[in-house]
Parts: structure tokens; sequence; C-alpha cells
């Protein structure tokens, strides 16, 4: 009983209800979208929105007299337990409308949607539901910015100060805020969030998509998230390459830092150029799609060719556009799919293999370590040589022109060498359940990063259907545990963390 008594249990309740509350508001909008397009389930759609109401209303109701005041305790529980039980409640339309029977398939489809991984287990997309394949693509985008985030941003009418989730949500290195109260820098994030999404809708309705299938790519776009509703993912498109196009810019613009975006519509170009992170993160687009589209052009030409429509405008235009929608899809973790990159060349099988430890930017709806990750760990090595010359020197990182503190190295370090465990373990369990070693290894680097598609019989055109049902229920742990970067679940599994001291 100890180990509770100075945990605020009341408030942890009411945002968990509050939380659900706000999953059965968003599950009533997708009720909107099934009775408009009449897809025969907006019933079961309805039921499921009322339930998660109901749920979280009666729990916000028992729990409308707490202490209001949340502390790092309650915000690293709040987070995961929040996201767990929006996973759980997420289910529902899924199970009530049978496009989903098996919840165990249901939950492994909402944690996906939720963490912007991207994977799932359908193997018939386009004979679901409409309405359910907008909230399949409604979880990606409240998962992309974070449902803790948009929570913190009413918080004020709770009279919830909202730091401690802010922190724990997103538990990166970067610090940037771009107002010095948390809740209103969470409101300008989301309007930031809703922006790009509805431009991006308007140009890929414009470019010839239809206007549902625009939404729910803009969606799965901006979160990086990846679900589509095509079974053939963007590459249902390959014969309109400006619509590929689009879609590259938002993926790009997602994977990047959303205050740089705030500067630029502030106008301030400068701390956008001066950004080191932005640099290295464009650098790396540039740089690796060229490789791509080079061995695209030179050697996988027999394989393209085998995408449908590939070459719309050239064999040359076709490399560039795979190699740099590929190394975007990857490299920000969204996970569509433009071409099977695994039937190219072993060369990029290994190559895109590789990007799926890269990740996107800090501050971004990205997942994976994050470029700023990689920036500090490649000059703290570069500083390690230099300091093994001169041992006395005092030599700090620096970043963006200023010194980084030595815990925030020692984070980052802490962090990477985190993460690689997590993937060994990830590998090693996922064998035990009977994967074999190249799915093993691409299923545990995919879910850990949030990407979606894998290697081996989880590849950019399989699905993760097939899989045991304890290897989707490990996955999904997978999946949490990189979508909140490692820290913020695990914490609640050491004992320190129980203790009252």
């Amino acid at each position: 009983m100890n180990a509770f008594s100075k945990i605020n249990l009341k408030i942890i309740a009411h945002l968990m209800g509050l939380l659900l509350v706000v999953n059965g508001g968003f599950m009533l909008i997708a009720t909107l979208v099934s009775i408009l397009y009449k897809d025969g389930v907006a019933l079961q759609m309805a039921l499921a929105a009322l339930t998660a109401m109901l749920l979280g209303g009666v729990t916000m109701v028992v729990t409308r007299n707490h202490r209001k005041e949340i502390q790092k305790k309650e915000g690293y529980i709040i987070v995961t337990f929040g996201w767990i039980f929006m996973a759980l409640v997420g289910t529902l339309p899924y199970v009530f409308t049978s496009a989903i029977p098996s919840f165990t398939n249901a939950f492994f489809e909402t944690m996906s949607g939720y963490t912007t991984t991207g994977a799932t287990i359908l193997n018939d997309i386009e004979s679901i539901p409409k309405g359910v394949l907008f909230w399949r693509s409604i979880t990606h985008w409240i998962g992309g910015m974070g449902i803790i985030v948009l929570a913190i941003a009413i918080l004020p009418l709770l009279g919830i100060g909202g730091m401690q989730l802010f922190a724990a949500e997103a538990p990166g290195p970067g610090g940037d805020k771009l107002h010095p109260r948390i809740t209103d820098t969470a409101k300008r994030l989301w309007l930031i969030y809703v922006g790009y999404t509805l431009a991006e809708t308007l140009l890929l309705w414009v470019a010839g998509m239809t206007f549902f299938d625009a939404i729910n790519h803009s969606l799965s776009t901006l979160s990086t998230g990846g679900f589509s509703t095509k079974n053939a993912s963007v590459a249902y498109w390959n014969h309109q390459p400006i619509i590929q196009y689009i879609i590259i810019l938002f993926m790009f613009l997602a994977g990047s830092n959303f205050v740089l975006s705030y500067f630029a519509f502030k106008t301030k170009f400068s701390k956008i150029l001066r950004d080191e992170e932005f640099k290295l993160y464009l650098f790396f687009i540039v740089f690796l799609s060229a490789i791509a589209a080079f061995f695209i052009y030179f050697q996988a030409d027999p394989a393209l060719a085998s995408v449908e429509h590939p070459m719309v405008w050239g064999k040359g235009e076709s490399a560039v556009r795979h190699g740099l929608f590929q190394v975007l899809t990857v490299v920000t973790t969204t996970g569509f799919i433009s071409a099977d990159f695994t039937t190219w060349t072993p060369f990029l099988t290994i190559f895109f293999f590789g990007l799926m430890f890269l990740g996107g930017s800090a501050g971004s709806t990205s997942g994976g370590i994050k470029v700023v990750r990689h920036l500090i760990m490649i000059k703290n090595g570069i500083l390690e040589f230099k300091r093994t010359l001169h041992p006395n020197a005092i030599l700090p990182v620096r970043y963006n022109n200023k010194s980084i503190q030595q815990p925030i190295v020692f984070n980052v370090l802490a962090f990477f060498i985190l993460y690689m465990l997590s993937f060994i373990v990830g590998v090693l369990v996922f064998s035990l359940l009977g994967l074999n070693f190249e799915t093993s290894l691409g299923g545990a680097a995919s879910t850990l990063g949030n990407i979606g598609p894998a290697l081996g019989d989880l590849g950019p055109v399989d699905n993760y259907g097939a899989l045991p049902s304890a290897a989707k229920w490990w996955a999904s742990f997978l999946m949490l545990i990189g979508r909140l970067e490692l820290f913020t679940v695990l914490i609640l599994l050491t004992p320190f963390f129980w203790r009252n001291r």
C-alpha cells in the first residue's frame, strides 16, 4: 500500500476518463463518415463511440474530487496507461462492426494506429467499410502529435498543469518551446498539424484522388503512420506521379521538427538555416535518395518494371521518385509503399534495413532514434579522439552553437544502448515465437521504430496477419515502447520507480 500512497491515483483515473471521452468523440466523427457513405455499419460505429464516451464520462464523474496536481511519476503512468487504454477502447469499432472480429488482431491494428507504425493484419483493406477505414486513419492522426499533447491543450479547463505530461510524452533531447506556457505550445503545434493535414488533403484531391482517399492519406502522412485505403498502398497511384510527389513533400515536413514549421510561418528562416539537425536531416534525405535512385536505375529495372505503371515520365524520373519516396517513407517512419524494395537488389534490401535505425527529427511525428541523437553521438565520438590526444582539455559537445550539458549526452548514449538492446531482445523473442531470422530482424526493427513494412514474411507487399497471436502482442509492446521512446514505458518496470523516495 505504501508504494501507491504518494501517487495521485484519482488524477490518473480522471485523465484516463478524459482520454476515453476524446477517443469517443473521434469515433463519432468516423460514425458520420459511415452515415455519409452508407457503408452499413453506422449503428455499430455509433455504439462504439457512445460506449467509449460513457466509460470515460463515468470515470471522470467518479474521480471529479481529485487533487489537481501531477508529479513526474503520475506523468509517466498517465502517458503509458493512457496509450494502452486508448488502444483497448480503440478496438471497439473493429470488433463491433466485425471488420476485425479477433480481439488480438483488433488490438494490434489499433496499437499500430496510435503508435503510427502502420503495420496491418488486414488482407483486403478495400473491403473494409469506409467508416472503419476512416477510424483506422484517425488513430494515426491522434497518435501522431500525441493524444497527451491534445489533452494538455485543454487541461487549463480542468485546472491542471500539463508540463509533466508533455515531458513524458515527448522525452527527446530537444527542448525548444514556442511559448512559455506549455498549453499554448500544444495549441500552436496542433494548429500547424491541422493546417498541414488540410493542405495535403486539398492538394491530393486536386491531383486526382477521391476526397475520401485524399483525407485518409493526409491523416496518415502527417502522422507518419502509413495506413492506406488501398491494398497496394501508394503504389496504387504509380501512374499518377504528382500524387506521390505531394506525399513526398508532406512526409518530409512531417519528419522535420514542427517548431521549425512555426518559425517558417513567422518568417524566421534564419533559425531554420542555422538548425544543425535540420541540415543533417536534409543531407540524409538527399544523399540517401541519390544512392537509392542510382541502384534502382542501373540494377533494379526488372523489379521496378513489375510495379504497376512505374515509368510514366521515363526511367530516370521513376528511379528518382521511387528512391526518394522509399527513403523518406523509411527515414520518417511513415511506411507507405510505392514499390517492394526487398525485390530490388540485396544491397538495397540491407540499405533500407539500415535506414530503419535512423528516424526523423526530434519534435516531429516520426519514430525511430531521431537525427539529433545521431548528431550528438557523432559529435561526441569525434571529441573522444580529441580527448585521447588532449586528456586535460575541456571539450564540450556543441549543438546549434551551444554547449550541451553532460547529462544530456549521457542520456542520448543510454537511449541508443537501450534501443539496440530492445532491438536484440525483440529479435530473440520473435525467433522464439517461430519467426525466421530475416523476419525476426525486420519485424523487431520495424515495430520498435514504428515503421510498418519490414523484411522476410513482413515485407512491403505482405502484412502481419499470419503472425502467431503471441508475436502480435509482443509486436504491440515494441510499438508502444518505440513510440514513447523507451524510458517512459520501461521506467514503470523498474522497482525503484515504485519506491516512496
